[in-house]
């Protein structure tokens, strides 16, 4: 069973290291929807303030950004340590209309066969003391956006019209969204199947922040939380070189010179890979350069040369893990 309301309050300063004196409203207790604790997780300052905005004042918060950057991740951190439920929503291609609203079913019910109504996700949300996280929200399909555009006020009713039911949100029930554009549609050519949002669905959103790539130093300090066979002064040096290789792909990027950005994620990816392979060239590759285009290669190739001072294309047998 939920808890229907939020029973107190937790320091900020406390929680989430910000140097402020808010208290936010939590649950003393968690259930089955409640994100586990990562205790190993960096929060940003700005998005962490946003995302708490959502929770404690009942705004609707979209938090957009580059891919792999955590923007899912790090809103369910901050739920997981508020005890508050937190369900996500993919919302690709094939979540249809149906899909969120709900749809005929056939049930047994006395031992007999009959169609019965299923609510689906949202009206289910609703209903409930849960934090609703709409992924790729840029990515959706038009009828499923206007659906969603019913209960973007912050009182807004939602009428079920297959049960002849009008669904008022709990007090507690919150809506977040990410995406990687910001509405306007993908002019880069990063995220195909992204389009422009109806500019009154936006207006809609309280809040919107950006979470972008973090400072160098934090990414490094998230690698290694996570990959703790790096914890030596070679392993770190070899964090802050993967570092530097993805920033060079992010300006280059920025400057027109390459099309495929390097994101944390993949950072992450090319660290666990190279501790199964025990080899930096080839675990690169195999995380990012064979991801890019043919034409773009050298250019990447450079900036892994330029970060580890070895040519990535040498077969000669220094492949070896290198002191970590």
């Amino acid at each position: 069973m939920f808890a229907e309301q939020p029973d107190l309050k937790i320091s900020v300063k406390q929680t989430f290291n910000i140097d402020t004196d808010l208290e936010v409203p939590a649950f003393s207790d968690k259930n089955d929807y409640v994100p586990e604790i990562d205790n190993n997780y960096i929060f940003d300052k700005e998005t962490t303030l946003a995302i708490l905005a959502g929770f404690s004042n009942n705004k609707r918060v979209m938090v957009q950004g580059y891919h792999g950057t955590g923007k899912s991740t790090h809103i369910e951190q901050v739920a997981a340590r508020l005890n508050w439920p937190c369900v996500r929503v993919n919302l690709d291609s094939h979540v249809s209309r149906i899909d969120l609203i709900g749809k005929d079913a056939i049930v047994i019910r006395d031992g007999k066969q009959i169609t019965e109504f299923k609510e689906g996700i949202l009206p289910w949300s609703l209903q409930n003391p849960v934090a609703l996280v709409f992924d790729e929200y840029d990515a959706g399909r038009p009828d499923v956006m206007f659906v969603i555009q019913r209960v973007l006020e912050t009182e807004g009713k939602f009428t079920l019209l297959d049960k002849n039911k009008v669904i008022k949100p709990n007090n507690s029930f919150r809506l977040f969204a990410t995406a990687n554009t910001i509405g306007l549609g993908d002019t880069s050519g990063l995220y195909h199947g992204t389009q422009q949002i109806n500019q009154g669905q936006m207006d809609r959103w309280n809040i919107v922040t950006t979470l972008n790539y973090l400072d160098p130093k934090k990414e490094e300090a998230i690698i290694l939380a996570k990959c703790e066979y790096l914890n030596s002064n070679d392993g770190k040096q070899i964090i802050k070189n993967m570092v530097q290789v993805a920033n060079l792909t992010r300006n280059g990027f920025a400057n027109g010179d390459i099309s495929t950005v390097m994101s944390p994620r993949t950072v992450l990816t090319w660290a666990d890979n190279y501790n199964i392979f025990s080899d930096l060239r080839h675990s690169f590759k195999v995380s990012f350069l064979n991801k890019c285009d043919e034409l773009e290669r050298p250019i990447i190739s450079e900036y892994y040369q330029r970060c580890f001072g070895e040519d990535i294309s040498s077969n000669d047998d220094n492949n070896t893990k290198q002191n970590g």
